[in-house]
């Protein structure tokens, strides 16, 4: 018989705080990308994936006011009523911004992982994943109920292995779908985009990119990865948030028209999801504008990436900048050690990265000044 369902819950947690996996949900009175203001003490906050500062940029809130005169909801899914004309602009700017064909916007970047992957492939066919890509990624691998194979972390010679092996088991038939962030969130390193687009012409595969952390930051326009590398052209799915560079809430596939037909048919997260806000469509919508014209805020996060990195000793190529430290407790301590002297640092844990994989997770903004930079290197 089972035992009650608290008694269940209460021994798992147990177990979670003895491996030093606690986690607990902090409630905070104001944040920015530079700071946040926990229990009436301000911290410099480098915990924050809002990378350009957009989410208290002038312009993107009077985006979001001036949305707030339409409902506060969406009323039901984008297929019933909620398609209201926000989404018809964000997804216009989308389109501009990207220079892609098409862009299908989701409640989440989560949300357009899980249903894109089911929609675009399916038993019989094959996905080949770089061991690190995000959760949303295989979660939306394992729905969608084709064969996952995973490579490790950037190693092209297996992952050439691994397409040969599905090419040879898929035949004729079957399609293959190689999946791969161009920033990894955990480790701020870059996919070898130029080479997996070699791979997957080689092997007749199809590339899905998640942009999510490069969007806005990567690139001469701040486009992404595909840009940075010159592969725009090539990959058949373009993943991106609008949650982070951007500042705001959601996600969005761009590809084909055809692929967003497809979308719009098969996506059971978007098919069976309410629709985003008006309001918040229309401040994402001028968050995208602000990051396509306004330059110099990329400019301003990639001269503090240059100041950090040399404070560090290292190349950086990207705005997460993890610290190593390995034990969990240990991790948990530095994290606690550092909000005392008023820095904000994650400590990032299993099941987020591997056991034994702990590391504090530093986010740099572009509303970071050289000082705050210097007290954070000062402190670690």
């Amino acid at each position: 018989m089972n035992a009650s369902l608290t008694e269940h819950c209460r021994r798992r947690l147990k177990e979670m705080e003895a491996a030093g996996l606690s986690r607990v949900l902090r409630n905070w009175e104001s944040c920015s990308a530079r700071s946040v203001c926990l229990n009436g003490r301000e911290l410099l906050n480098f915990s924050s994936n809002d990378y350009l500062g957009l989410s208290t940029h002038p312009r993107v809130r009077e985006a979001l006011r001036r949305g707030t005169d339409e409902t506060a909801g969406a009323g039901a899914s984008r297929l019933i009523t909620g398609n209201h004309p926000g989404y018809v602009e964000l997804e216009k700017e989308i389109v501009r911004f990207k220079k892609l064909e098409s862009a299908l916007v989701f409640s989440s970047g989560y949300a357009a992982a899980l249903g894109t992957i089911p929609a675009v492939v399916g038993e019989g066919d094959f996905i080949v994943m770089d061991k690190l890509c995000h959760a949303c990624l295989v979660d939306g691998a394992r729905l969608s109920g084709a064969t996952l194979r995973v490579f490790p972390h950037n190693n092209l010679k297996r992952c050439g292995e691994l397409l040969a092996s599905c090419r040879d088991r898929a035949g004729t038939e079957g399609n293959i779908l190689l999946v791969t962030e161009s920033i990894f969130s955990m480790d701020g390193d870059l996919a070898p985009l130029p080479d997996l687009v070699n791979l997957k012409k080689k092997h007749g595969a199809w590339l899905m990119v998640d942009e999510a952390h490069a969007t806005g930051v990567l690139g001469k326009n701040g486009r992404g990865g595909a840009e940075h590398f010159g592969v725009e052209g090539e990959l058949e799915i373009s993943m991106g948030t609008l949650s982070k560079a951007l500042g705001c809430v959601g996600g969005f596939i761009c590809g084909s028209k055809e692929l967003k037909e497809l979308l719009i048919h098969r996506a059971r997260s978007l098919l069976f999801s309410t629709g985003i806000p008006h309001a918040v469509c229309m401040a994402s919508a001028e968050a995208v504008r602000v990051a396509r014209d306004e330059t110099s805020l990329r400019e301003a996060l990639w001269d503090n990436l240059e100041f950090f990195g040399a404070k560090l000793g290292r190349k950086l190529l990207s705005p997460i900048v993890p610290i190593e430290i390995g034990d969990e407790r240990r991790c948990m301590e530095m994290a606690d050690a550092l909000r005392a002297k008023g820095l904000m640092v994650p400590a990032i844990r299993y099941p987020t990265v591997g056991r034994g994989k702990a590391r504090l997770r530093v986010s740099v903004s572009a509303a970071h000044t050289e000082s705050d930079l210097s007290s954070l290197t000062a402190a670690l």
